[in-house]
């Protein structure tokens, strides 16, 4: 397999969102950003759906039920953390994200991590549209190349 400089063909791929809202306006930025990219890369409106969680802890667990449907491609997981105070920001960070790789690596599905875990609110702002957009590339890319291997 050679490396593409192309933009990853989206036509006919199930793509599912989840959504957490923790940090809900942020959350939803990302949603905007990230559909309006899988539609420019050629998935069908109809094809995306969006299933929203309390927070980053719980994402894990409706990614797992839909990779388990058989009803998607690929999976997309967007939200944010914004450091506290207190222990509590790193326990999500790294929980959500073992969660996360776990339910890729065990269910085949290929899912997109985009849950930003930033310092401030200012850094959430930086990067909250390229982020969703760069997890919409992610998650079409590696939904073909899974069907590119799974068909050897």
């Amino acid at each position: 397999m050679e490396p593409s400089n192309e933009a990853p063909r989206g036509d006919g791929l199930r793509v599912g969102l989840v959504l957490t809202q923790f940090n809900k306006g942020h959350s939803e930025n990302m949603r905007l950003a990230c559909i309006e990219r899988l539609i420019a890369l050629g998935v069908d409106p109809n094809d995306i759906e969006t299933v929203r969680v309390p927070g980053a802890l719980e994402a894990p667990f409706a990614l797992q039920l839909m990779a388990e449907s058989g009803d998607f491609d690929a999976l997309i997981c967007l939200g944010t953390v914004i450091r506290g105070d207190t222990y509590h920001f790193e326990v999500v960070s790294n929980e959500s994200a073992r969660g996360i790789t776990n339910v890729q690596i065990s269910t085949g599905v290929p899912i997109a991590n985009g849950i930003l875990t930033c310092d401030t609110e200012e850094q959430v702002l930086a990067r909250v549209k390229v982020k969703a957009a760069d997890c919409a590339d992610v998650a079409i890319s590696m939904a073909r190349l899974a069907e590119e291997l799974n068909e050897r």
